[in-house]
């Protein structure tokens, strides 16, 4: 038979380890909520899904935004060359040497998810300033540091061309945003682009300031105003068209 003195040290020890496993139980339960507690640094844009997702990848890496393209449009353009699909003949434009499937034409760009509005400025430089919704290039309003009267001859029907390497856009990209207010893309400091018209309003805004962005709704925030930019409603020079952007930067 088990002594009285056994018995009562068995039972004290089944009851420490009683409330050793209710305290673990408590603490595991706690650290659980904790997690599920925690909200994400940052959240995709409902305007990325506009983008074109045979050429485009857009992901989160913590507070930044990573857009991936192949730099490929999914529209026709003469820049296709003869006997691709998408080729359209357009015997006015004079042709820069290359075309879009002999170039490398993938590109990266991280952005940071929420712009800094702070006041500051920065100029737009060469080469690519964004990516339109087609997966392609957005330029600025020079060509090889001249204005582009210079190469106005060699933009197709959407406003864009080869050189160097990559097809891009220098005005209005027609070809998913006309005279309307479509996205257009998004720039290196986080903005979003759209066409010259105002979702908010249903015409041309009156309020752009020197990047042509304001405050107002657009048709991907769900109600919530945000500032973003707009093709500038002036035609420009010679082009009969639209620089898609000039600059300068709002968001860095």
């Amino acid at each position: 038979m088990i002594s009285d003195k056994k018995l009562k040290n068995e039972m004290l020890l089944f009851f420490i380890a009683f409330l050793a496993f209710v305290s673990f139980s408590a603490c595991s339960s706690d650290d659980v909520a904790d997690t599920d507690d925690e909200e994400p640094t940052a959240e995709l844009h409902k305007a990325f899904e506009a983008f074109n997702t045979d050429a485009v990848t857009v992901f989160l890496d913590g507070s930044n935004v990573v857009v991936e393209t192949t730099g490929l449009p999914n529209h026709e353009t003469v820049y296709w060359g003869e006997g691709n699909t998408l080729y359209r003949d357009e015997p006015d434009v004079r042709l820069t040497p290359s075309i879009i499937s002999s170039n490398n034409n993938a590109f990266t760009i991280n952005v940071d998810a929420t712009p800094n509005l702070t006041g500051n400025t920065v100029q737009t430089q060469l080469g690519t300033i964004g990516v339109a919704v087609s997966g392609s290039s957005i330029f600025n309003d020079q060509e090889g540091g001249g204005d582009l009267d210079q190469a106005a001859g060699s933009l197709d029907w959407t406003g864009a061309h080869i050189g160097p390497g990559v097809y891009h856009y220098h005005l209005e990209p027609k070809a998913f945003t006309n005279d309307d207010d479509n996205l257009v893309g998004i720039l290196l400091d986080g903005i979003f682009l759209y066409g010259r018209k105002c979702n908010a309003i249903g015409t041309y805004p009156a309020d752009l300031d020197a990047s042509g962005g304001h405050t107002s709704t657009t048709q991907y925030t769900e109600g919530e105003e945000e500032y973003h930019y707009h093709i500038i409603n002036e035609i420009y020079s010679t082009t009969g068209s639209y620089i898609a952007f000039a600059g300068p930067f709002q968001g860095y």
